[in-house]
C-alpha cells in the first residue's frame, strides 16, 4: 500500500485540516459525558437551575462547533480523496502507456481497467471515510476508555475486560479480509474481461446466435463472482454480532457492579451514567468496525494489485539517448540474424532472420498464417524487442534510437485497422497533430479514400462512432493508410492493410504510394501484389525460406510457385465465371 498511498503526499494539508476538525468533532463528543455528569451531580441531583442552564449552553455551543467541523471536514476531506484519485489513475495511466508490449502481455484488458477503476474508487472510498468517520472511530473507542478512567478507575475496569479478546479478533478478520476480498478482485477481472469480449464481438455473436451461449457464459463466471462476495461478506458479517456481543456483557459489568458502587457511596450516579455513555459510544463505534475492516480490506487487496502495475520497471519504453546522426540515408532497413521468442514461449516465432532493404525500395512480406510476419514489423519500431540479432534502421541499431524519434520516422498500418472516436479529421491527425488540413487532405487522396469523404454530409467532420463501426472495412484500412502517410514516414509499414480493398482502388493505390519517397514494408498474400515490389520475403514457420524478386522466386522456391499457381487457378476460375 505504501507506493499507492504515496501520492497522498501533495494534499498532507487539506489531510492536516481535515483530521484536525474530526480531532475537533472527537473531542466534543468525548467531553459531553462528562458535562452531562456534572450537570447530573451539581445541577439536577442539587436542584442548582445555574449549573444546568450554564452547562446546557456550554453543550449547546460545543454541539454548534462540532457541527461546523463536520460540515469543513467533508470539504476538506473529499478534495484530498478525490484530487489523490485523479492523480493515482494519471499515474497508472501513464505506466500503461510506457508499456512495452510485452509487459502489456502481462496484464489481462480487463484486469487494467479494473485497476484503473475500481480498485483507485475503493482505496479514494478509503481515504475519505477514513478522513471522516473511519478514523473516528478507534479513537472513539480508545478516548472513550481513557475518559472513563478519568471518572471512575474502578468501573472503568468492567468496561475493557473483553478489549483483549476484541483486538485479537479484528486483527484475525482484518487478516482473512484481505485474502477474500483479493479474490473477488479477480472475479471482477474475468467478468469484464468476459463483457469485452461480448461487446467487441456483438456482431459475430448475433452472425452465429450465440446469445444463448454467451448469456451462459456471463452466468457462470458472475455466479462465481456472487459466491466468492458472500462468502467474504458472510464472514465479515461475524464482526458485528462478536463485537456487540463482547461490548453487551461488558455493559452489563458496569451497570451491575456500579450499581453496587453508588449504593456504597464510592461512585456518584453522574460518574456512573457518564461511564455508561462511554460505553454507549463505543458500542456504537464498534458496530463501524464491521464496515471498517472491509473497507480495508478490499482497499489492501486493490492497492497491491495496483502496486503490481506502477511498480513494473522491466519493459517500460524511455528514451535513453540524445538525438543521433545518420551515417546513411534514412529508410535504410537491415535485419542481421534476427530472432524472436515471446516470454515464457519455448519455440522461437522468427529464427535468424537477415535482409537488407535499400532507401525507397519496396519489400513484399509473404507467408502463411502464423509465419511470424507481423512480429517481424513490430521489431522495427520496438514494440517488441528481438531477443538475439540486431536490427539497423538508417544504419544505426534500433537499441541506440531515442525511442520518439524511431517512431517519427515510421508509419505503421496494422492489420486490424484501429479507429478512434471522433471526426474523420481527428482520426487523420493521429499521424501528425501539427499538419494542415491541406496535407491531410493530399493523405487522403493518395490512400483513395478522399471520394468517398466527400460524399459524407460533413465531409471531413464527419463523426466516426467507436473502432469506426459506422465505415466498411475498404474505408477504414484506406483512413489508417492516410493516417500513416500524414507523418511522411521514412518507412511505410502496412501489415495485410489492403485485404479489404477491390483490385482497381488497390492499383490506384500502388500507383500513388510510387510517388513517396518511403522504403515500404507491404505484408500481403496476393501474388499481383507481391509482383510490383523490388524484392519479396518469404516466410514460413519463422525462418526465412525464399528472398528475391517475382522471377526468382518462382525459380528458386517450390513454395512460392505453388502459391502463386493457386492464385492464378483461383484468378482463371474467377474469370470463366464472370465469363458465364
Amino acid at each position: 500500500m505504501k507506493t499507492v498511498f504515496s501520492y497522498i503526499r501533495p494534499y498532507k494539508w487539506p489531510i492536516a485540516i481535515a483530521l484536525f476538525l474530526m480531532l475537533m468533532e472527537l473531542a466534543v463528543e468525548l467531553i459531553q459525558p462528562l458535562l452531562i455528569a456534572k450537570i447530573i451531580d451539581d445541577g439536577i441531583l442539587a436542584k442548582d437551575s445555574t449549573v444546568i442552564w450554564t452547562w446546557g449552553s456550554v453543550m449547546m455551543m460545543l454541539a454548534f462547533i462540532a457541527l461546523v467541523s463536520g460540515v469543513v471536514n467533508s470539504y476538506f476531506a473529499a478534495h484530498a480523496a478525490q484530487s489523490f484519485a485523479y492523480d493515482l489513475r494519471q499515474a497508472l495511466f501513464r505506466q500503461v502507456q510506457a508499456f512495452s508490449m510485452a509487459t502489456f502481455l502481462r496484464f489481462p484488458t480487463a484486469g487494467l481497467i479494473t485497476r484503473l477503476t475500481s480498485d483507485v474508487t475503493m482505496v479514494q472510498n478509503v481515504l475519505f471515510m477514513g478522513l471522516r468517520i473511519m478514523l473516528r472511530a478507534p479513537l472513539l473507542v480508545i478516548g472513550s476508555i481513557v475518559m472513563a478512567f478519568v471518572v471512575n478507575p474502578k468501573i472503568a475496569l468492567y468496561l475493557v475486560v473483553g478489549a483483549p479478546i476484541l483486538l485479537f479478533f479484528l486483527y484475525f478478520m482484518a487478516r482473512k479480509g484481505v485474502h477474500y476480498f483479493a479474490r473477488v478482485q479477480d472475479r471482477l477481472d474475468r467478468l469484464n474481461r468476459v463483457m469485452q469480449e461480448n461487446l467487441q464481438a456483438v456482431r459475430l455473436i448475433k452472425s452465429y446466435l450465440r446469445g444463448v451461449y454467451e448469456v451462459g457464459r456471463f452466468s457462470k463466471v458472475a455466479n462465481l463472482l456472487k459466491k466468492d462476495t458472500v462468502t467474504a461478506m458472510r464472514m465479515m458479517e461475524l464482526i458485528l454480532p462478536v463485537l456487540m456481543f463482547v461490548m453487551n456483557v461488558s455493559l452489563m459489568a458496569v451497570l451491575w457492579f456500579g450499581a453496587i458502587e453508588v449504593q456504597d457511596g464510592s461512585a456518584q450516579v453522574g460518574e456512573l451514567v457518564a461511564i455508561v455513555n462511554y460505553a454507549m459510544r463505543m458500542t456504537s463505534a464498534f458496530s463501524m468496525f464491521a464496515f471498517i475492516i472491509i473497507s480495508f480490506s478490499r482497499a489492501k487487496a486493490s492497492s497491491e494489485r495496483m502496486e503490481e502495475v506502477l511498480l513494473a520497471n522491466e519493459g517500460i519504453e524511455a528514451n535513453h539517448h540524445e538525438g543521433i546522426g545518420f551515417s546513411e540515408k534514412l529508410g535504410d532497413l537491415r535485419f542481421e540474424d534476427v530472432s524472436f521468442q515471446y516470454p515464457g514461449k519455448a519455440e522461437p516465432i522468427l529464427d535468424h532472420v537477415s535482409f537488407h532493404i535499400q532507401p525507397g525500395e519496396k519489400l513484399a512480406i509473404m507467408g502463411s498464417t502464423g509465419s511470424g510476419k507481423s512480429t517481424l514489423l513490430n521489431l522495427i519500431p520496438r514494440i517488441f524487442e528481438a531477443s538475439s540479432g540486431s536490427i539497423y534502421v538508417s544504419g544505426t541499431e534500433v537499441k541506440c534510437w531515442p525511442l520518439k524519434e524511431l517512431r517519427d520516422t515510421i508509419g505503421l498500418v496494422p492489420q486490424q485497422s484501429m479507429l478512434f472516436t471522433g471526426s474523420i479529421l481527428d482520426n487523420l491527425s493521429w499521424g501528425d497533430r501539427d499538419a494542415h488540413v491541406d496535407e491531410l487532405e493530399n493523405a487522403a487522396r493518395k490512400a483513395q479514400i478522399h471520394e468517398s469523404i466527400d460524399l459524407f454530409p460533413k465531409k471531413y467532420g464527419t463523426r466516426v462512432g467507436q473502432k469506426g463501426v459506422n465505415l466498411s472495412g475498404g474505408q477504414k484500412q484506406r483512413l489508417s493508410i492516410a493516417r500513416a502517410l500524414v507523418r511522411k514516414p521514412s518507412i511505410l509499414i502496412l501489415d495485410d492493410s489492403t485485404s479489404a480493398l477491390d483490385v482497381r482502388t488497390e492499383t490506384a493505390l500502388w500507383d500513388a504510394l510510387a510517388t513517396e519517397d518511403s522504403t515500404m514494408l507491404v505484408v500481403t498474400q496476393k501474388i499481383h501484389t507481391a509482383q510490383g515490389a523490388d524484392k519479396i520475403l518469404l516466410l514460413d514457420e519463422g525462418k526465412v525460406v525464399g528472398y528475391g524478386t517475382h522471377v526468382e522466386l518462382m525459380k528458386q522456391s517450390s513454395l512460392y510457385r505453388k502459391i502463386a499457381e493457386s492464385q492464378a487457378e483461383g484468378d482463371v476460375l474467377s474469370d470463366a465465371e464472370d465469363y458465364s
